[in-house]
């Protein structure tokens, strides 16, 4: 994961697969984990079990994460969810037509960004990782706490 320029995190609206929009910008006082995922990636099937890990150990008044699917549908997803052992709990997000993934200059997968709680990106980190890894930990429970 590398730190990155702090700019103005990008516009990100769009709806989890049972319709609920979901907007980046009522966020803003926690610190988002947003990661940009497909079903046909490896990588990306490989690291979700430690997303939710990840998402389990957090406290959700001062931490969320987004995972945005790359132009699939939603039975897919859907799909997807239920071939997992563990089910997910953060919202999965659909990017029909690959808008926001654009806006956010995603180039490879899995991408993602840590975005503080001011709505600045800080952290990117391409391919996949172990997001409950204590290091990874410590940068986010480091941003909750500033």
């Amino acid at each position: 994961m590398t730190s990155v320029r702090r700019d103005l995190a990008p516009g990100l609206s769009l709806k989890t697969p049972k319709g609920k929009l979901i907007n980046i910008k009522d966020l803003v006082g926690k610190v988002v984990l947003v990661n940009f995922w497909a079903t046909w990636c490896p990588p990306c099937r490989k690291e979700m079990p430690s997303m939710q890990r990840l998402y389990d150990k957090m406290d959700k008044h001062k931490f969320t994460m987004l995972a945005v699917n790359m132009g699939e549908d939603e039975d897919l997803v859907f799909e997807f969810t239920f071939s997992l052992d563990t089910p997910l709990t953060f919202p999965l997000l659909l990017d029909h037509d690959g808008r926001v993934t654009r806006q956010w200059k995603v180039r490879g997968l899995p991408t993602t960004y840590i975005v503080d709680k001011q709505g600045y990106v800080v952290y990117r980190a391409i391919g996949g990782r172990e997001w409950d890894d204590p290091n990874l930990v410590k940068i986010i429970e480091t941003l909750i706490s500033q």
